[in-house]
């Protein structure tokens, strides 16, 4: 019975080589403080123009289906283009890509 006991308290000295270091588990207590969240830029994901028909102008923003004209979070949707969208908050205009990577890279 005795080498059964040495044998488990061997084991319970052991660590998980699998568990985060003890920093990273004070990171996620519940005491630890929330990083400030930060307003993030709407994402437009999709467009659908047709030519000749007033309001088939739709963009797909962060998964809403937006008309022009229409609200989103605040702004108005002012303009819808081939792959862009323009949001209108107030007196200010955000230009959304559809695909921001792609037209960053071309040459001019």
């Amino acid at each position: 019975m005795a080498p059964l006991c040495a044998a488990a308290q061997s084991h319970a000295a052991l660590s998980d080589p699998t568990r985060p270091p003890p920093e990273a588990l004070q990171l996620q207590s519940p005491s630890a403080v929330p990083a400030p969240s930060v307003p993030r830029k709407p994402v437009l994901q999709s467009v659908l123009v047709g030519k000749g028909h007033e309001g088939r102008e739709v963009a797909v923003i962060d998964g809403e289906v937006v008309r022009k004209g229409q609200a989103f979070h605040g702004a108005v949707l002012e303009e819808v283009g081939a792959n862009v969208a323009v949001l209108r908050r107030g007196n200010k205009t955000e230009t959304l890509i559809l695909f921001p990577l792609a037209a960053g890279s071309r040459k001019k």
